[in-house]
């Protein structure tokens, strides 16, 4: 007998720009765009117009294909805008390809956005037991579950009350628990689990190792590329809806990172924008570029550690905004976070007139190691409880080719994120005698 689990053949998915009609959809979906075909096309024949659909066509897939056998872990990465939840929602049975097919041996748990497969009006309690029945378990088998799902998620307070209610954190953390200890043959977790806080995102990832190694199959799609090399050993990636590559994990993200890098050096800052949590309607990012140091491009400058650096971030506002404040991630390329920056921290307030301007955050004596860093740019403008007027995701930022390798104020020692400048030792010496 076969050990293939998920068998994905030329799976491709339609979607159509500047209107609602979905090739291939769910139900609803394809009932509410009947009912509008028809009344358009009434529309039109009353009118004496021809029909005018106002769409274009845009395939979110094309013609995907791809086997895993039972026990892996594959993880799924790819800009936004990739296709990545597309494919998910797909084989998690959420939405249907406009063509090809997918074959799912196994019962299947998906986390993928939050609330997906909860019923709001019911209770947590309730939903436990809906998506356990969902996946074909009996009430008993349920039920010895439950009290470990409940501890997991850390809603006991709250398991009878209606998901609803329940902020997205919440959900999230149901969510996971009740996909990785309903225990499907296959688990399929969408990069949802951001939503939650630090701690909580360590724990889902500890779950999904032990998962993986109780010989069940998980599909992981992530930004994080430190945790996708720590628990997958395949990993696919995702580029304008095309698998352009599948296999070694090491080699996938290394060929994602050139390809962010190549991006930067376009200066397409829409790559890392991430639209689905922003608007961008009062201000956005028009560039970012980093001076000092030895240049190596235009727009991918090399320092040596130790060196002073001038963030220069050009922005502009189309209606004017007050009181915002900025936040920059510094992250090494692969994802692992280094430092924040945040405006606040000053108690610095930007008021930003409609027009081009400039911020500059200037850092004296960059402390890092050699190798390739990146930042999160978050723009947030007051009263807007949290949610950010522009965000931009992992834009590579520079480089440190290396660090003094005598004087100066680094020692060359090229190893972790962070060179220590202002260290004391104190050396072993006689306790009597100090």
């Amino acid at each position: 007998m076969s050990d293939t689990i998920i068998k994905v053949d030329g799976i491709s998915k339609e979607y159509r720009i500047g209107g609602t009609k979905v090739a291939g959809g769910n139900l609803r979906e394809s009932v509410v765009n009947f009912c509008r075909e028809q009344a358009e096309t009434l529309k039109s024949i009353l009118s004496g117009a021809a029909p005018d659909s106002g769409t274009e066509k845009f395939w979110a897939l094309d013609d995907v294909s791809f086997e895993v056998k039972e026990g892996e872990v594959v993880g799924i990465i790819g800009r936004n805008g990739a296709g990545k939840s597309t494919l998910l929602k797909i084989l998690s049975r959420i939405t249907e390809p406009t063509r090809g097919w997918a074959l799912m041996n196994g019962r299947v748990g998906s986390l993928l956005e939050v609330g997906t497969g909860f019923h709001q009006a019911l209770s947590g309690r309730e939903n436990i037991f809906l998506s356990g029945a969902i996946l074909g378990m009996a009430r008993s088998e349920i039920k010895k579950k439950f009290d470990e799902i409940v501890d997991f998620a850390g809603i006991d307070k709250f398991i009878d009350t209606p998901v609803k209610r329940y902020s997205s954190g919440m959900q999230v953390r149901l969510g996971f628990a009740v996909a990785a200890h309903l225990e499907p043959e296959i688990l399929i977790i969408d990069e949802v689990l951001a939503v939650g806080d630090v701690a909580f995102q360590r724990k889902c990832l500890g779950k999904m190792d032990e998962v993986s190694k109780s010989g069940r199959t998980v599909l992981f799609v992530s930004h994080n590329m430190p945790a996708v090399r720590s628990l997958c050993t395949r990993s696919i990636l995702l580029e304008e809806g095309k698998l352009v590559y599948d296999g070694s994990s090491d080699t996938c993200i290394d060929k994602y990172m050139e390809r962010n890098i190549s991006m930067r050096r376009d200066g397409d800052l829409s790559f890392f924008r991430r639209d689905r949590i922003t608007d961008a309607t009062n201000a956005f990012m028009k560039n970012i570029r980093v001076t000092g140091g030895q240049r190596v491009d235009e727009h991918l400058p090399s320092f040596t550690s130790g060196e002073d650096v001038e963030i220069v971030m050009e922005y502009e506002v189309r209606r004017p905004v007050r009181g915002a404040s900025l936040t920059l991630n510094l992250n090494k390329l692969e994802g692992d976070k280094v430092s924040v920056i945040y405006t606040g921290d000053k108690d610095l307030a930007v008021d930003m007139e409609p027009g081009t301007s400039e911020v500059k955050c200037r850092i004296k004596g960059l402390p890092l190691t050699p190798g390739l860093y990146q930042m999160n740019f978050g723009l947030n403008e007051s009263g807007s409880k949290g949610r950010a007027t522009d965000y931009l995701v992992g834009v590579p930022l520079f480089e440190i080719s290396e660090v003094p390798e005598t004087g100066g104020n680094f020692p060359h020692r090229p190893w972790g994120a962070v060179q220590w400048s202002d260290v004391e030792w104190v050396m072993p010496c006689d306790v009597e005698g100090r």
